[in-house]
């Protein structure tokens, strides 16, 4: 095959490739819709709130902090050691 030909051949197809392209544009033209399930919705309604609610509990934070800053804040190593453990124990 001469590559004149092939060139040739190339061509001609061009056009109907592109006429195919636009047939295909016009199809996808075609308006889409979308429609949430009620799990759906009720779970952007939810993330609606959490998002909405502070990350910090200022109500319990602000009392350790008082109790750290004033310096009778005590950590109850025995009850620490305790929960962490069980923590542990649920996470194997």
């Amino acid at each position: 095959m001469r590559i004149e030909a092939y060139n040739q051949v190339q061509q001609i197809y061009k056009p109907k490739q592109s006429a195919r392209n636009q047939q295909a544009g016009a199809v996808s033209r075609s308006s889409d819709q979308l429609q949430l399930s009620t799990a759906g919705r009720d779970f952007q309604t939810a993330k609606s709130a959490v998002a909405a609610v502070p990350d910090v509990r200022e109500d319990l934070v602000s009392s350790i902090k008082a109790r750290i800053d004033s310096g009778t804040y005590q950590v109850d190593t025995s009850a620490f050691a305790e929960k962490l453990m069980a923590k542990f124990d649920e996470m194997r």
